[in-house]
């Protein structure tokens, strides 16, 4: 099968999918579809490959092997389906979709039809962020007692008044746990794993109509017993780092963004020093604290060079289906939470 990627959807994070695929070991972007046909040209032109006016055109193109699906949130779930149905492999943009129900229906296709299915989720491929899993997989924080993330993120009104999907339920699918966050609480879970319970408020303090959630606060209590926070917003105005913290009996790493701030164990290393060196602070960018556009594609890169490789060895992906999932349910766990003022036990 021909590893060759057809993009669906050509807005802005469709970019970094393509910059990303141009930058793979003979990765190629060799069609995309966009039911607006201006919009779908003037990528094709910029990327060099074919525009389909059709999805079905495009699934037909023998070329294309590997679909990625670029469209708003709460519109994934049709065409990736479809593309499976096609026999091709799917990527879709974080989140997987909005509703667990509609993440299970993109899921089962994939399974139904043989193909390889991955979710966006570039933050697990950070250096930083790889070296900070390993040492808990290694124990050396001990009893992990405290695991908290923060996305503090600021987005003018024009974001949300540009985009006629952008801050509603029905395509976005939630606000700024949703479609900002969502790194971090997926980033959290990998960590940590499993969540027990959530706790949490969410409201819409600095913006304007929108449906959806500009900030919030979780408490967590994980299945290993550590307890955590996830704080998320847009309304923090200019925008700082994302940060994750880890705590334990025996050591605390603080990432942000994907630099180290704080590598420290009771229990020193000769590696911990180079550790320090090579991922400390000063390299971050500034992430899309406050322009969405700010984003690296490496981290997508990776990811996509990660897929490629699972299809030609017949492993699965480091993040699937069912780990893409995860977050979904994590934060709709949140929203309820808010709007009931109960805790919400997982899995639900």
């Amino acid at each position: 099968m021909s590893t060759g990627f057809g993009i669906v959807g050509t807005g802005m994070i469709a970019h970094f999918h393509a910059k990303a695929i141009q930058a793979m070991p003979g990765g190629q972007v060799v069609a995309c579809f966009n039911q607006n046909v201006d919009k779908a040209n003037a990528f094709a032109a910029e990327y060099g490959c074919k525009a389909y006016s059709t999805l079905d055109e495009l699934l037909a193109d023998p070329n294309v092997g590997i679909v990625t699906i670029c469209t708003p949130s709460g519109a994934h779930r049709d065409p990736a389906i479809a593309a499976a149905e096609a026999g091709k492999h799917v990527v879709v943009e974080k989140p997987l979709e909005i509703t667990l129900e509609r993440c299970d229906d993109i899921i089962n296709a994939c399974t139904k039809y043989g193909v390889k299915l991955c979710t966006i989720f570039p933050s697990r491929f950070s250096a930083a962020n790889v070296a900070l899993k390993a040492a808990i997989d290694g124990g050396r924080f001990g009893r992990i007692t405290l695991a908290d993330t923060y996305v503090k993120w600021w987005r003018t009104q024009e974001y949300y008044d540009g985009g006629g999907w952008r801050g509603t339920w029905a395509l976005d699918g939630g606000g700024a746990y949703m479609n900002q966050a969502i790194h971090n609480v997926d980033l959290l879970c990998w960590l940590m794993g499993d969540v027990a319970e959530i706790a949490g408020f969410t409201g819409t303090l600095a913006h304007e109509r929108i449906e959806v959630e500009d900030v919030g606060v979780a408490c967590l209590k994980f299945a290993n017993g550590a307890i955590g926070v996830m704080e998320a917003t847009t309304a923090a105005w200019p925008g700082l780092l994302k940060k994750t913290e880890i705590h334990g009996s025996r050591g605390t790493v603080i990432v942000e963004q994907d630099s180290i701030l704080r590598w420290e164990f009771a229990d020193e290393k000769p590696e911990d020093a180079e550790i320090r060196a090579k991922l400390g602070a000063g390299s971050a960018t500034s992430g899309g604290a406050s322009d969405p556009k700010a984003i690296s594609f490496v981290g997508h890169q990776l990811q996509l060079e990660d897929f490629v490789d699972a299809i030609k060895t017949g492993r699965q992906p480091r993040v699937d289906g069912a780990e893409g999932r995860k977050s979904v349910e994590i934060i709709l766990a949140i929203y309820e939470a808010s709007r009931t003022g109960q805790s919400q036990k997982l899995p639900r």
